[in-house]
């Protein structure tokens, strides 16, 4: 069977829904394809705990967020910044607002309405979204294949094609980098997907396990290799969850690969100085317990104090000095990161070298692609959906670029 759209994108997550409305509000007829029975499945599970659509801090160090890859994002990041993506969901009807943090959420705090009124301009734009359709690669024509529902194939004839297929995390939700082969078949360099914004694996003990998965430990500051970074985690019985833990994703799976394993370390207090620690801690424990002792004089809570007693054995030193620089020197060993199962995102992907400055597969003419498909990765806060919106937009704007030129 064929039929013929100007565009087809493959992939209903935000890259390909906004490069749907540009694409759309451009004139073109255009078709979605998405092997999930629903659209953006992703988008609404990163919704459940407060949407975080972009950040609101200075935009030079915005840029800096996406390291190596920021050479390739830039043009496209500088073309829909994180203004342009907050003007576009009170364009739909959601009004944004900035946290403490300078994150950046929609009022409501979900995606389910945002994504409800941005589907309902998509279909007054015309754009036909087709569910249950698994892409298979192309055939010898270079139409792109599907299996929808009858489980018979479906030959697309396309203008253009874009592909937003998505990494590789949460595979329940519909990435499941089944894309990585098809690709590779047809000569596109892409490298090997692997965990990012992943918790760390750390062989608790049973009773720290037992006692403290579950509980925060805020306001920390976590290092590896000379970068630290400041934020919160959570104790789990696998680990250690947390944005102080994921922005450090990159050296912590650098350290595994290399090493077999990653040494990191937490300041318990990075308020504070070892010197003025060590004063707090100069005082007479008297009838307390040391937990109690910790509890009041450093402030510690008890995923805290159970953490000092984890490193060290349940051997913690009694002198303040010494005690002080334990508190702002906890070092734990990281076994693993968690799997893609359970991974925020994911690194690897379409090396950068294959596509053009018009976000076009340089081996594959007339096929784009977009969002975390690409081998770049950022922290959470706003970066990961700021990039993959921004690189939707810019891949539509470089197939009418594309076929205007022809």
């Amino acid at each position: 069977m064929a039929d013929l759209s100007d565009i087809v994108i493959i992939g209903a997550g935000p890259a390909g829904l906004i490069a749907a409305e540009k694409l759309a509000q451009a004139g073109r007829s255009v078709a979605i394809y998405e092997r999930m029975p629903s659209p953006a499945r992703k988008f609404l599970m990163a919704g459940r705990g407060g949407l975080n659509l972009t950040h609101g801090e200075d935009f030079e160090r915005f840029l800096t967020r996406y390291g190596p890859a920021r050479s390739i994002l830039e043009p496209a990041l500088r073309a829909f910044a994180p203004s342009d993506l907050v003007a576009w969901a009170e364009g739909l009807g959601e009004k944004t607002f900035v946290g403490s943090s300078g994150r950046i959420f929609p009022e409501s705090f979900k995606a389910s309405p945002l994504l409800r009124a941005w589907l309902a301009r998509l279909t007054r734009l015309g754009v036909t979204l087709h569910t249950r359709h698994c892409w298979t690669g192309w055939d010898d024509g270079g139409k792109p294949v599907f299996l929808g529902p009858d489980n018979k194939p479906l030959h697309r004839k396309a203008a253009a094609t874009l592909l937003a297929l998505g990494g590789a995390s949460w595979p329940r939700l519909g990435s499941d980098g089944g894309w990585v082969r098809l690709l590779r078949d047809r000569g596109v360099t892409v490298a090997e997907l692997a965990p990012s914004n992943s918790g760390a694996e750390i062989a608790w003990s049973p009773a720290y396990s037992e006692k403290s998965a579950g509980e925060p430990l805020k306001r920390i500051a976590v290092s590896i290799a000379g970068t630290t970074r400041r934020g919160e985690a959570i104790v789990t019985e696998q680990g250690l969850e947390g944005g102080a833990i994921y922005a450090l994703s990159p050296l912590i799976r650098s350290s595994i690969a290399t090493h077999g394993h990653a040494e990191i370390e937490i300041d318990l207090r990075p308020d504070l100085d070892e010197t003025a620690l060590a004063r707090l801690l100069d005082r007479p424990q008297g009838s307390q317990s040391l937990s109690t002792y910790l509890r009041k004089a450093a402030k510690l809570a008890p995923a805290a104090i159970g953490l000092l007693r984890e490193a060290t054995g349940n051997m913690l030193p009694r002198d303040p000095v010494p005690l002080a620089r334990l508190i702002k020197h906890v070092r734990l060993k990281v076994t693993a990161q968690r799997g893609l199962e359970r991974a925020i995102s994911s690194a690897g992907g379409i090396v950068l070298d294959e596509v053009d400055g018009h976000f076009m597969l340089r081996k594959l003419p007339g096929v784009f692609v977009a969002g975390e498909m690409l081998d770049w990765e950022a922290p959470t806060g706003g970066y990961l959906l700021q990039a993959c919106f921004a690189t939707g937009v810019a891949a539509a704007k470089g197939i009418e670029t594309w076929l205007a030129a022809r």
